[in-house]
């Protein structure tokens, strides 16, 4: 190991991977009479707490504006008024009554929401005070408790490089504890990342249409062979261009019987690079190490110029799958925790204007 590999960055070098953060201890916790650890049990009560606090008082309108239910039932018949569609009129009771009655429908509001969350190791990453993974953890709460709120069934598919697990939709408040519970808590056997397997895989088990909600960094490679990996290392870009992305077709496939939503979840670390002289870090994903020299601004340069290309190849896939997208970065330190609530909220307000036209 070269000798500027000071205490401080292989302390990074350990948290980039995954391993106990620095000054920490791992110690055997008792469980609580359900198998639950205590601690797992009140941070999923904290995190429930607070997302259904934001449902409440801010997300709930828009969310049930900005999802279209299944279909419109017959509801009852009143009396025309100015302004009325005149296709709506129901000619057998206006000729019964001798004046015009029109018919009234609701939206069938039961939906089925899928929440497809990838944990593969790069989530791990966070430069502030919280992770990738805590806040796709945190956005599916908020989520999952805004369509119970809204008589709604939940499902959640957990994914790497392969499907990690699938709970089945339902509804209720222990069925979304569960949800939220298995986002911030579930091992994942594999590191990697295949989001075109996870929707084939949706495509199968999901009989009828839902709202499928993607939340992924969406980067990281499709099972690459050894010389797509030494290539990509070679270039000593820290910035996953996602090799294998998600392809055109799959989105397609999946958007054209589900309405499918894109929560891109990243951290300003992953657009700018500080500068802090030599790096060494590891892909939380392949395992690789790259060594990068911060100081070089031409290295800095590059490293922005590649993010600022993947990501606008990746708004460029979203809009020709016609996928709604919306990209929220982890909280900067100081910054609050719920930061990205105006940002939710303008993005479905954004939905229901599209709804109307």
């Amino acid at each position: 190991m070269s000798s500027w590999w000071s205490s401080p960055f292989r302390s990074l070098r350990r948290w980039v991977s995954g391993a106990p953060a620095p000054g920490t201890t791992t110690s055997s916790t008792s469980s609580s009479d359900s198998g639950v650890p205590p601690e797992l049990l009140r941070k999923v009560r904290q995190i429930e707490i607070r997302t259904r606090r934001l449902v409440a008082e801010t997300l709930a309108g828009q969310y049930h504006s900005a999802f279209k239910g299944q279909g419109m039932d017959f509801d009852e018949v009143r009396e025309y008024q100015p302004g009325d569609e005149v296709r709506t009129i129901d000619w057998n009771v206006t000729a019964r009554m001798n004046h015009p009655f029109v018919k009234k429908f609701r939206e069938e509001r039961e939906l089925t929401v899928m929440l497809v969350v990838d944990l593969s190791g790069s989530g791990r990453f966070g430069s502030g005070q919280q992770s990738k993974r805590a806040l796709m953890a945190e956005l599916a709460a908020v989520l999952a408790f805004s369509a119970i709120r809204n008589q709604d069934k939940v499902g959640l598919l957990l994914f790497t490089e392969t499907v990690e697990k699938f709970v089945p939709p339902a509804k209720g408040r222990r069925h979304v504890l569960r949800v939220v519970r298995d986002v911030l808590f579930f091992r994942p056997g594999f590191p990697g990342t295949n989001t075109n397997g996870a929707l084939d895989f949706l495509s199968k088990v999901l009989p009828h249409r839902a709202v499928v909600i993607l939340i992924s960094d969406f980067l990281g490679e499709t099972n690459p062979g050894r010389a797509a990996v030494h290539a990509h290392l070679k270039r000593k870009v820290l910035h996953s261009e996602t090799l294998g992305r998600l392809s055109q077709n799959t989105l397609n496939q999946v958007g054209r019987r589900h309405d499918v939503i894109a929560l891109q979840v990243g951290d300003p670390r992953e657009l700018t690079l500080p500068e802090v002289g030599r790096l060494l870090l590891q892909d939380a994903e392949t395992g690789e190490v790259v060594e990068i020299n911060t100081s070089d601004a031409r290295r800095r340069e590059a490293f922005e110029t590649r993010a600022r290309k993947a990501q606008k190849e990746l708004d460029r896939l979203f809009r020709g799958a016609r996928v709604d997208h919306l990209k929220i970065l982890t909280p900067a330190a100081g910054v609050p925790e719920d930061a990205y609530m105006p940002e939710l909220v303008a993005f479905f307000e954004g939905r229901q204007k599209r709804r109307r036209r």
